[in-house]
């Protein structure tokens, strides 16, 4: 049995002002990084001059990122949503070099890269977030593809969210994307962040415990082993190694924010399926998109990858 040292429940990651950092203090960690926090209104979390490149996701919540470009300061408001099961929220990517302070109220997530090559500041409306339904039958699930090479331009950093109904599975047929393969499978490492809830439109309960799982296992790459039973705020890293599903249990949606990034020489995401499973995307056209879906979305686009 391969010792599991890349699953983290709520706040094992914990640091100062942060619920949740992933950066590279953790061995064996190199190109992503993540920052997950609860803002109450007065209070402020700082974002140094790194040269890191970022993209600031509101969970639920909404917020005020203000920053310096070049010798003016601006102030972007981000209106955020409910949370993260209603649907894209708008977001900010953030160049390399840039220091930010955020103000407002919610629970927010930075996505992080290292990099010294600087790209333009961006926002992206609600409105304008690429979304995709995915998958089809139980393997249905939304995806939100706000910081994809298609949908925003930057140096290393890939991020996008999804959301998988209860019941239903998603990140299958189990893939990976471990080794630089040119035009056939990119190097990327892999963070998901966790949030769980009870299915939409059934009643909340103080009883509740909504719960998920993650399967990550070996490639050629690398040897791991998580199979983890997922809640909101933990995170599992894949630094390498088959993975997929995720499994929303009957009764309980699923969300994960997704960040990618790695050595190779393009900004891409390509994956390659474990061929004991791949078969199963050969199934999706002859099914239907869950009904469920979408949850609140804006622009659809129908199976994909």
């Amino acid at each position: 049995m391969v010792a599991n040292n890349w699953f983290y429940p709520r706040q094992a990651l914990a640091s100062a002002q942060w619920e949740s950092v992933v950066d590279t203090s953790i061995q064996g960690w190199e190109f992503t990084g993540l920052r997950v926090a609860d803002l109450t209104l007065g209070n402020s979390l700082t974002l140094d001059s790194l040269p890191i490149e970022r993209i600031v996701v509101p969970l639920s919540g909404s917020f005020d990122v203000s920053y310096q470009d070049k010798s003016e300061m601006r102030t972007q408001h981000l209106t955020g949503r409910a949370n993260v099961f209603e649907g894209p929220t708008d977001v900010i990517y953030l160049s390399s070099g840039l220091a930010a302070t955020i103000n407002g109220s919610g629970r927010i997530a930075i996505a992080e890269a290292p990099t010294t090559e600087v790209f333009s500041v961006a926002y992206i409306p609600k409105e304008d977030v690429s979304v995709e339904m995915r998958g089809a039958g139980s393997a249905s699930r939304q995806v939100h593809n706000f910081g994809t090479p298609e949908n925003l331009k930057a140096s290393r950093i890939i991020v996008c969210e999804v959301i998988t109904p209860a019941g239903n599975w998603s990140s299958y047929p189990p893939h990976k994307h471990d080794e630089y393969v040119a035009g056939k499978e990119s190097q990327l490492e892999e963070i998901y962040y966790f949030e769980t809830a009870r299915e939409r439109g059934t009643t909340q309960s103080s009883l509740t415990d909504p719960i998920g799982y993650m399967r990550n296992y070996s490639s050629l790459a690398g040897d791991i082993d998580t199979l983890a039973e997922v809640r909101t705020g933990d995170i599992a890293l894949v630094p390498y190694g088959w993975h997929g599903p995720c499994v929303a249990a009957p009764g309980y949606d699923m969300y994960y924010l997704n960040v990618m990034a790695g050595p190779g020489p393009e900004r891409t995401w390509l994956i390659c399926d474990d061929p004991a499973h791949a078969w199963v995307r050969s199934t999706w056209p002859t099914q239907k998109i869950d009904p469920r879906l979408p949850y609140e979305a804006a622009q659809i686009k129908d199976q994909g990858k």
